[in-house]
């Protein structure tokens, strides 16, 4: 038999659900119930929009998969959960995997084509995306008692809002939102937050964290208050004709982090040396749950990090990531993107080495020419790695190239991920201290080009040294020899 839910009474009448592997509920043949803390402040929240965001781990999913148990007893009541595609919904120990440990304790059916769960009672749970804007219209004239967004700041405001306008109810259940995320200064959600973040620190402020706060929405803006009877002087015209307030909602803002995530820290205690190893900008995000940081000049690299060195240690291997482009410098446009390349070593000691890196504006003939005599000049020891461009014509270069490179070992693909993230492992090694360079007149231009990255006009340079790093941490894949 399934165990029932346990019930906790709240001022909003959204009884407490519940918390046990990797932050989900602790499930006993009576209750399931939440871990104390941010995960019960969530699951207690009167809000009509709580956000439960922060840093990695903090047990926000199980919260939100949680939310809706309390309403499975009610035949009429349905939730809908959306990820921004379908993907993420069905990733390893994504939103349906989790789902399927904590739903059938409770009697919860599944239907994995439909990606739902039904109840005995008649209640049911449904997964989602909203790939696009325009995906939004297809829950045109749809009534969802309640609307859950696993990673809040991957959707748009457009999708968010018309969605707060798909959030009704007849089963009995008051509407509500329930949303995660982990911090992102440039989204329109840290704007949302403003109030529960320290402008400064760009953290949370603990004394404010669940607090309601109330806003109605006067074209496209939000107007804030402490309480609904302060926003009453904004008004509109109801069916009567009438002047009347407009509806306010409320919104609260509940950080976590992992170190509240008492289960998984006990189940993976090196998840925290995982969220550690990260370059400083998501290691701030990810782990510190800070909401201003951005990508900038010198959070990615700092020449400081590496030591330059005289002599490459004997048994090194080496591969050489390219970043292409084809068009030479001109009166019309004097500062083009560059071909660029650097090569990097892998030493017996597991340490990484920058033995080369340069970049030019040439003709695809010209760049043509500098990838067969830069391969001649590495030997055929030395992995090639070039990226390819989406499309036929990206292939055609790639196949041409190849072969015309018959005899090296040559790989590619296509990019995948932002640069950002892309340059995110090889910035983790450098500020570790596990990268050294190679003296050579070329340090210069590569210090700087990986120091002002991401905000320079160019990154040519820096996705090269991503590639030959990741080709280089992968060596055993792409079968790297000792020259």
């Amino acid at each position: 038999m399934s165990p029932a839910v346990g019930i906790l009474s709240e001022p909003n009448d959204h009884p407490v659900a519940g918390i046990g592997h990797n932050g989900g509920p602790q499930i006993t043949a009576e209750t399931i119930k939440p871990q104390p803390g941010p995960q019960t402040a969530f699951l207690s929240s009167a809000a009509d929009i709580a956000i439960y965001g922060g840093g990695a781990g903090g047990g926000k999913t199980w919260g939100l998969l949680m939310e809706p148990l309390r309403h499975i007893a009610n035949p009429g009541f349905g939730a809908v959960f959306f990820r921004r595609s379908t993907v993420q919904i069905r990733n390893e120990g994504g939103l349906w995997d989790e789902s399927a440990v904590l739903y059938p304790q409770v009697g919860g059916d599944p239907k994995e084509h439909t990606l739902s769960w039904s109840f005995p009672t008649g209640a049911s749970v449904s997964f989602a995306h909203l790939e696009h804007d325009k995906t939004r219209f297809n829950w045109q004239g749809s009534q969802i008692p309640l609307i859950c967004f696993d990673e809040l700041t991957h959707f748009t405001a457009v999708q968010f809002w018309y969605m707060v306008s798909r959030n009704r109810s007849m089963c009995g259940v008051r509407p509500y939102i329930r949303a995660t995320c982990n911090p992102d200064a440039d989204s329109w959600v840290a704007d949302l937050i403003a109030w529960w973040i320290d402008r400064d620190t760009g953290l949370p402020i603990p004394e404010r964290a669940g607090k309601l706060r109330w806003f109605v929405r006067v074209g496209e803006d939000l107007k804030w208050a402490d309480s609904p009877e302060d926003l009453a002087c904004y008004t509109m015209i109801n069916d009567a004709g009438e002047q009347v307030p407009i509806p306010a909602k409320s919104l609260t803002f509940i950080p976590a982090k992992l170190t509240d995530n008492k289960a998984l820290m006990a189940a993976d205690p090196g998840y925290m040396a995982s969220l550690l190893a990260l370059p400083l900008v998501e290691r701030e995000r990810l782990l510190g749950g800070n909401w201003k940081i951005r990508p900038a000049a010198g959070l990615y690299f700092q020449r400081a990090w590496c030591r330059v060195v005289d002599a490459i240690p004997a048994g090194t291997v080496f591969a050489r990531g390219y970043d292409l482009a084809a068009t030479p410098r001109t009166a019309e446009n004097p500062d083009p993107d560059a071909t660029a390349s650097t090569k990097i070593g892998r030493t017996p000691d597991g340490r990484f080495i920058v033995v080369d890196s340069g970049a030019d504006c040439l003709s695809p003939n010209g760049v043509e020419n500098l990838i067969i005599n830069t391969a001649s000049q590495d030997g055929k020891a030395c992995l090639i790695y070039l990226p390819q461009d989406p499309g036929q014509a990206g292939k055609a270069q790639v196949q041409n190239l190849k072969l015309k490179l018959a005899g090296y070992n040559v790989r590619s693909s296509p990019e995948s991920g932002d640069k950002v993230t892309r340059f995110g492992p090889f910035s983790a090694q450098a500020e570790a201290g596990n990268v050294d360079v190679l003296r050579g007149p070329w340090n210069e231009a590569w210090f700087s080009a990986n120091e002002n990255f991401p905000s320079a006009k160019h990154d040519d340079t820096p996705d090269s040294t991503s590639r030959a790093f990741g080709a280089i941490a992968l060596g055993a894949r792409y079968n790297i020899r000792n020259a």
